[in-house]
């Protein structure tokens, strides 16, 4: 009999995942299997559960949670023989929807019950580990804001994401690889292991799990009428068709810029300095994948134009809220105006 140890993160997504655990006697073969379930206490206690649950040779460590979670999870597993699971409950579910987990929890959960294994690379930013993907620039600077923001959800990217592209400044990065050193100016450099970020936004859309290879995405500077197309190609998995932006592949990368900022590894942001270095480490992580790949019936036109409404939408109401302050301060001058003419 199989062990699987549950990991639940009670804050990540937007839900509550009382009703998963409840689902768990149904869907999970009492006969294969024997199970525990444990909750987080705090950023980072994922890392500990998980790195006990190896040393007690727990076969199966489930995440139930986000990409945050999941990435806690999954560097206390690399290079041993305990598996990840994924029941996805997170923001963006990057590397769920990857492996094509279904969203669904119940459905993920019957992912696990029928336990398929394979063995997938992952990733490392100066020595941290990565399964999805990780960059510098205008995502990481937003990743952060998000991290702050206190609410989770899409919208509140999608708020972030508005707010700080129209203040946001390029930076000059360069670049090394095995094949010698270029120079770039960039809204941003996503290096991926997986294909997206999650939400189904695939800025590295080639990208496979078992290559050994990163693939690299620089989106160059850029205009806001080209918002519309890079916004349709990011979900139509071919925005490494469009003119502002340059890919390749490798497996050692390092990046150097002027000064210490903000990176993010899969979504979660972190300060590092001028110089960093990222890698692929070659089929260093067993997980769970389904046997059936699961279809989103959504097309893509429809995601595409949903992320072009919300910012569309996030727009109009900072244009409303800029005429609304703009309104209160011509009424203060027409107040100050007429005092200062009745004093005369």
């Amino acid at each position: 009999m199989k062990k699987i140890l549950f990991i639940i993160n009670p804050a990540s997504g937007t839900q509550g995942k009382e009703f998963i655990l409840n689902q768990l006697s149904d869907v999970i073969d009492r006969e294969k299997y024997s199970w525990e379930v444990v909750k987080t206490e705090r950023a980072g206690h994922a890392v500990d559960i998980a790195a006990q649950a190896t040393r007690d040779g727990i076969d199966e460590v489930v995440a139930i949670g986000g990409d945050g979670t999941v990435n806690e999870i999954a560097r206390s597993l690399i290079h041993t023989k305990t598996t990840l699971g994924i029941v996805p409950c997170g923001s963006g579910n990057g590397l769920a929807r990857h492996l094509q987990i279904p969203m669904e929890p119940r459905k993920a959960l019957e992912v696990i019950n029928e336990g398929l294994l394979d063995v997938i690379d992952y990733g490392k930013i100066n020595d941290i580990p990565f399964f999805c993907t990780c960059g510098v620039g205008f995502d990481a600077f937003v990743s952060l804001k998000f991290a702050n923001a206190g609410k989770r959800g899409l919208l509140t990217y999608l708020e972030k994401t508005l707010q700080e592209s129209l203040t946001y400044q390029n930076e000059t990065y360069e670049l090394e690889t095995e094949d010698g050193t270029k120079k770039y100016k960039a809204f941003l450099i996503a290096c991926g292991n997986a294909s997206q970020y999650g939400n189904n936004a695939y800025i590295t859309p080639q990208a496979t799990l078992t290559d050994g290879l990163m693939d690299v995405t620089i989106l160059e500077p850029f205009t806001v009428l080209d918002v519309p197309s890079l916004a349709y190609q990011l979900f139509n998995k071919t925005i490494d068709q469009n003119s502002r932006i340059k890919t390749f592949r490798c497996q050692k990368l390092r990046i150097n810029r002027s000064k210490s900022g903000v990176v993010h590894f899969d979504g979660d942001p972190m300060m590092m300095g001028e110089s960093i270095k990222v890698e692929i480490i070659k089929k260093g992580l067993n997980v769970v994948v389904p046997r059936e790949k699961e279809k989103d019936a959504r097309n893509v036109l429809q995601k595409a134009q949903e992320y072009v409404n919300g910012l569309q939408r996030l727009n109009e109401l900072f244009v409303e809220d800029f005429a609304h302050k703009n309104r209160m301060m011509m009424n203060k001058n027409r107040a100050l105006l007429k005092k200062l003419t009745k004093r005369d």
